[in-house]
């Protein structure tokens, strides 16, 4: 069995996409680990780069649009290095994706059986006989009613939530390593969300998979994760475990995020709205706190000219040093945003 240590170790990861000929940084310097039995969410707001990450992870950009670096050393292989066929030995059998839009990820023209069949054609020599076996076997595990039924229907027949569990099936189908599930919750209602994610986490306890969980609902982070990467504007600006990001949030955004949740016990009707709106590519800032913008109030020396990652506390780490000097404006007295 591999060691924790190297399970999953994404190094120094960049990735920049060609932009009217020129490149720009989608995620910038990417440092974190998985480990076996471990759930690690990645959260931020759209467009901070979470989902680039992943694909990223996947190998599934067009080498002459995009320039990464760095190392994704999965159980001892950079991935990185793979060409498609490398790559395709671990997709689907080693490593599993489940992709944010069910409907789109889906072929309209095939049946679901199909679909699920599909994957292990590629990585298992099943007889038919034994993948019918097994597609059933899938279908309920994730938690569908009539897996005979289902498994001859087609995608359009399906509703949003039985179709996310047919994407976690065939995520699932080889007893993959490590699973990627990108905002697997979206567009579904509160009780199938709480469903998907516990069908998500009895995959993860009976297969002993490392789980990245990309979502930018930090209700579902508190309720699912063990460790929590928090993303902006391409970069990890505070990571940790649950309790530690949660319990003693330290980066401004990370702060800002957690304020703007509804609370119950908040007599105040009104939500923290976060000023701004996050960079687009061509307009990320080469140098400082990418997050400087948002939080105007901050003086600009208490920023970093080139933001680095501190450790807090043991597994606790944060970038810049503006956290130390960060108050909302309402807790400052006579500074107003």
């Amino acid at each position: 069995m591999e060691t924790a240590s190297n399970f999953l170790n994404i190094k120094d990861v960049s990735t920049a996409f060609k932009i009217d000929g020129q490149y720009y940084d989608a995620i910038s310097h990417i440092n974190l680990q998985v480990q076996h039995d471990e759930i690690l969410a990645i959260v931020g707001e759209s467009g901070c780069g979470k989902s680039t990450l992943a694909t990223t992870i996947m190998g599934l950009h067009d080498p002459a649009e995009t320039k990464i670096s760095g190392e994704v050393d999965f159980e001892g292989t950079d991935l990185l290095k793979l060409d498609e066929s490398g790559y395709n030995q671990f997709r689907g059998a080693k490593i599993g994706m489940i992709f944010q839009d069910p409907l789109s990820a889906l072929n309209p023209l095939k049946r679901i059986e199909d679909q699920i069949s599909e994957v292990m054609d590629y990585h298992t020599d099943l007889s038919a006989e034994d993948k019918h076996k097994r597609v059933i076997e899938l279908l309920n595990q994730v938690g569908i009613v009539n897996p005979q039924r289902t498994a001859k229907q087609f995608p359009h027949e399906l509703s949003g939530g039985m179709r996310q569990r047919v994407i976690i099936a065939i995520a699932i189908a080889c007893k993959p390593d490590l699973i990627i599930a990108d905002e697997p919750t979206t567009a579904l209602d509160v009780t199938i969300q709480a469903q998907i994610l516990d069908v998500l986490r009895d995959i993860q306890k009976e297969n002993h998979a490392g789980i990245i969980l990309i979502t930018h609902d930090l209700g579902v982070v508190a309720e699912t994760a063990d460790e929590v990467a928090v993303m902006y504007a391409g970069q990890i600006v505070e990571q940790g475990s649950v309790e530690q990001v949660f319990n003693t949030p330290e980066h401004p955004y990370t702060r800002s995020l957690l304020r703007s949740m509804p609370q119950r016990d908040n007599e105040n009707d009104d939500l923290y709205v976060i000023q701004g709106n996050v960079p687009s590519l061509q307009k990320m800032p080469a140098t400082g706190d990418r997050f400087a913008p948002r939080i105007p109030w901050v003086p600009a020396e208490e920023h970093e000219e080139h933001p680095t990652m501190h450790e807090v506390a043991p597994g606790h780490e944060v970038r810049c040093t503006c956290y130390k000097h960060f108050q909302f404006p309402d807790e400052q007295g006579s500074v107003t945003a």
